[in-house]
């Protein structure tokens, strides 16, 4: 069944067909049920792809990820998709891996599929080496890209991220308003937001009148197990630290079970700050203080800014989101304090 049997068995042109599947209102409310009627009947429907070349819109929005295997991304890909389908958009998802040669593949690949736009989730993919981002560049003179959790300033280029920073220099602030003068920063990866993590650490400390050389940062795995054996190797014997700020949740439990299997007392002897919030927080004991850096609201956000770039409605290049740091069980403190 195809165009051509429909319009047959409707006693309509081609054209007109084609007017009532691209919603002309060139067509009378008449002749439009007269052809949807024979549509369900016959259980005819209509070549996407055929549909979208004729209309110039797939309604189909490509995503971009690292590993949809990540607790954090595959919720930030939920988010994406959820919103998408509010708005009437399908998705096409590619998970591109951490090395520039597969991100630049995967977007090539679906810039093919002639994609309304592009998502990508992470802001590993703004890299440090701004000639690492020319893809993206060369993406964005095609489709409109939205980027999560990351910024760069570009044509046609949209960010929705949280203020990383702020987030754990107020995490850090609170640490040693506690008297804790030994900080640790255990950091996976220097993606953008891992930078700007960092960044608000060091900050932090140095206006409390720490210098460099005194700022303990160490860049670790992210697994729970991986940051446990990596403590144990690099520290044997003492600990010299009473407070741990982490830029993840998983690393904040290995941690922890570092500090357990020390006979280390969270939080009286050593207090621990995670970042993301997640799931896991509720999983360990005590129960996990993390940074809130609300993915939910960056993800809707990003999506309605795109579909109003899709509208050419005008809007702002960059959304920052403020963070929470919810307080549990490896603080002193019990209750949230949330970022001016």
């Amino acid at each position: 069944m195809n165009i051509y049997d429909i319009s047959q068995k409707a006693g309509v042109s081609i054209a007109t067909v084609s007017r009532v599947l691209n919603g002309s209102d060139r067509v009378s409310e008449k002749t439009r049920q007269k052809v949807l009627s024979v549509m369900n009947e016959t259980g005819y429907t209509p070549n996407v792809f055929a549909k979208g070349l004729s209309s110039n819109s797939m309604q189909t929005i490509g995503i971009l990820c690292a590993n949809a295997s990540d607790p954090y991304l595959a919720n930030g890909i939920y988010y994406t998709e959820r919103t998408l389908r509010q708005f009437g958009y399908n998705s096409l998802l590619s998970c591109t891996g951490h090395e520039l040669k597969d991100k630049q593949y995967a977007l090539d690949m679906l810039l093919k599929k002639r994609i309304d736009a592009v998502v990508m989730v992470g802001s590993h993919y703004i890299e440090s080496n701004p000639e690492n981002r020319q893809y993206i560049y060369e993406a964005a003179k095609q489709v409109p890209v939205i980027i999560f959790n990351g910024y760069i300033e570009h044509n046609n280029i949209y960010c929705s991220f949280s203020q990383d920073r702020d987030a754990v220099s107020n995490a850090a602030n609170y640490l040693l308003s506690q008297n804790r003068k030994h900080l640790l920063f255990l950091y996976t990866m220097l993606s953008y937001s891992g930078r700007e993590k960092l960044l608000g650490f060091q900050e932090a400390l140095q206006a409390y009148g720490y210098s460099k050389k005194e700022i303990a940062t160490l860049q670790c795995p992210v697994s729970v197990m991986e940051t446990l054996e990596f403590l144990e190797s690099l520290y044997p014997n003492t600990f010299p630290f009473d407070g741990i700020i982490t830029s993840e949740d998983s690393v904040a439990i290995g941690a922890l079970k570092f500090a357990q299997n020390r006979g280390i007392h969270v939080p009286e002897q050593l207090e621990i700050i995670g970042y993301n919030n997640s799931q896991l927080c509720v999983c360990c004991t005590p129960e996990l203080t993390s940074i809130d850096n609300h993915l939910s609201i960056m993800c809707q956000n990003g999506v309605q800014n795109l579909i109003r770039v899709l509208k050419h409605e005008p809007i702002s290049a960059a959304t920052s989101i403020p963070c929470d740091l919810i307080f549990r069980g490896t603080t002193k403190k019990q209750h949230e304090i949330k970022q001016s």
